[in-house]
């Protein structure tokens, strides 16, 4: 624990003394201090207080894959024979760094430091083709899990096989999850395991992945991902998810992000006609905000102002929706605040004479006579067909071309058959 606490005071005060020099010259001075896999260890630090929430380290993020691309690219070769360069090397491939470095120094790995076959599939998959090495980068996880590459392998593994196998993906990114607890890897694994259980409709596991990364990775700039597949599974799978499993995966966040949550919540169970959703979603939006001014408050009203509205509950909830102040709202919700007020007015609107006349363009004139209905087809006194019989004027009615067309076509099938029957006889 010293020890870390160390490395991480060490590279802290190294961030705090690099930013009061010149870029070029920063990068100069790390360049020619730093081997990669020091050069490394800072990069994984940086990106493991990405996720945790220091969106500050964002810039140094990006400042860090520069300065290592540009040191691997330039250092002599020979520091490859340590074996903790290499693994640095595939390491910062995999952790977003530029594809073409690798391929440069592979290219120039004439002592055969690089494992041909790592680095073949991992060229492969960073350049878009890695269902092409699914099978190899499956067989490698095992016979690296106990190496530094492990974590990364597995979870470059459980990419690929996403597509073809999601129950063995599960398995790569839960083990990659297990060896590289808090970084950046284990962020990684874990939102995408909620994405293959919400896509492959398995609440259980779903629910499971989404409490823990509610847990332990909220304030991730990817947190927004996760809440977008978050909603998906509360819309899709209400009652098998109830109110309590809402309740407890977002007790882990602030008020601000669990509100928003509830809203996204609260509008699409809206829009799809689940009133008893939107109506939990927008009342838990509001008392997730009680305590603080929110414009979210608003929106809360909103919605819950609606599924009142769908449920019947007429009274009070026009003068909800009028109270709500418009520049609360965003224009998608001043839309459907506007058509909810629209139906509110004409549910209590009291019924004038003119709404209660017929439309006469809808009424049918009855054409046949009173003797004629009298006698309808199926009865012994039914009299000619309609086709037969003139109109109430007296005048013949006149066939549709089609229609026409149509019996006539009947009647010589109709012929055809009795024909046919004659000559059985």
């Amino acid at each position: 624990m010293k020890s870390l606490l160390q490395h991480r005071l060490s590279i802290l005060t190294a961030a705090l003394l690099v930013s009061w020099l010149p870029q070029q010259s920063r990068a100069q001075q790390i360049s020619d201090n730093l081997e990669p896999y020091q050069m490394l260890r800072s990069l994984q630090f940086v990106q493991d207080s990405v996720v945790m929430g220091d969106h500050s380290a964002g810039e140094m993020q990006r400042f860090m894959l520069g300065t290592i691309d540009k040191r691997l690219r330039t250092i002599n070769p020979k520091v490859f024979e340590d074996p903790r360069n290499v693994d640095a090397a595939l390491i910062y491939a995999m952790s977003g760094g530029n594809p073409a470095t690798l391929e440069f120094l592979v290219a120039r790995d004439t002592s055969g430091n690089f494992d041909t076959r790592v680095a073949d599939a991992l060229r492969k998959y960073l350049s878009g083709r890695g269902l092409m090495v699914a099978n190899s980068l499956a067989a490698m996880v095992p016979e690296y899990k106990d190496q530094r590459i492990g974590p990364y392998i597995a979870l470059v593994a459980g990419n690929v096989m996403i597509a073809k196998d999601t129950k063995q993906a599960l398995g790569f990114f839960d083990w990659a999850r297990l060896v590289a607890p808090g970084t950046i890897v284990e962020e990684a694994a874990l939102r995408r395991s909620v994405a293959i259980a919400v896509e492959g409709d398995q609440v259980e596991q779903a629910m499971g992945y989404s409490r823990r990364y509610a847990r332990r990775f909220v304030h991730s700039p990817y947190a927004g991902q996760f809440a977008d597949l978050f909603v998906q599974l509360v819309i899709k799978h209400y009652g098998k998810v109830s109110a309590d499993d809402i309740a407890g995966t977002l007790e882990f966040m602030d008020d601000d992000r669990a509100q928003e949550v509830y809203l996204r919540i609260a509008r699409q169970a809206t829009i799809n006609g689940n009133s008893d959703l939107a109506a939990l979603a927008a009342g838990k939006a509001k008392e997730r905000g009680k305590d603080r001014a929110s414009p979210g408050g608003s929106v809360a009203k909103l919605y819950s102002g609606v599924a009142d509205l769908s449920k019947g509950h007429i009274d009070g909830v026009l003068e909800t929706l009028n109270a709500i102040p418009e520049d609360g709202l965003k224009a998608q919700d001043q839309a459907l605040r506007a058509a909810a007020q629209r139906v509110a007015e004409e549910v209590v609107r009291s019924p004038t004479e003119a709404s209660l006349e017929q439309d006469a363009s809808a009424n049918i004139a009855n054409q046949i006579s009173a003797e004629q209905t009298s006698a309808l087809p199926g009865h012994d006194a039914a009299g000619k067909t309609p086709a037969e019989m003139g109109s109430a004027t007296g005048k013949a009615q006149t066939l549709d071309p089609d229609f026409k067309t149509f019996v006539d076509r009947g009647r010589s099938r109709l012929s055809a058959i009795d024909d046919l029957l004659k000559q059985e006889k």
